[in-house]
């Protein structure tokens, strides 16, 4: 149960389609009871309802909901690639101003077979949504690290070996 000195905790999953991470958030999210936020679901609701060519909007409208939900001492869960350092600093720059915490967990598959078999076997959550290709996924751009961050590579480890590296990793019960 929170306490009233306790800070809200902003997590930034990052990583590449099919690595594990939205598996992983989600598990997070049921476990702590934080809040969930997912940056494909939020783009496909900006194309499906207002027919947005999608830039940065998904990640800005993002932003807003977090902010929101930190501000009343909610904890959230932020689901996205979050590939390029811009992002990482917005993220970060939430988390400062709604007197939060935040933790970075870089989700990686490393092994470029599996990794490509989780792209291309991928179930679409909508319909109309288009899935990455694995050529999408090596064209990415990508900026590397510059902050500390927690990486858990599910390459070789089944969802419940990952999720409970995780959680050994941010130190929750």
């Amino acid at each position: 149960m929170k306490t009233i000195s306790s800070k809200p905790l902003l997590y930034l999953f990052a990583g590449l389609p099919g690595s594990g991470k939205t598996t992983l958030a989600q598990r997070l999210a049921q476990h702590t009871g934080a809040l969930f936020l997912r940056i494909d679901t939020i783009e496909q609701a900006l194309r499906d309802l207002c027919g947005v060519d999608v830039q940065g909007e998904g990640y800005r409208l993002a932003y807003r909901i977090a902010a929101d939900n930190l501000r009343i001492g909610l904890s959230v869960i932020a689901d996205c690639c979050n590939p390029i350092e811009l992002t990482r600093d917005e993220w970060e720059d939430v988390a400062r101003l709604n007197d939060a915490r935040w933790i970075h967990v870089d989700i990686v598959c490393t092994d470029p077979d599996e990794h490509r078999r989780r792209v291309e076997t991928r179930l679409q959550t909508h319909s109309d949504q288009s899935m990455p290709t694995w050529e999408d996924v090596c064209s990415r751009e990508i900026h590397p690290w510059t902050r500390p961050r927690l990486i858990i590579d599910t390459a070789h480890a089944t969802v419940e070996e990952s999720f409970q590296n995780l959680l050994k990793q941010t130190s929750i019960p």
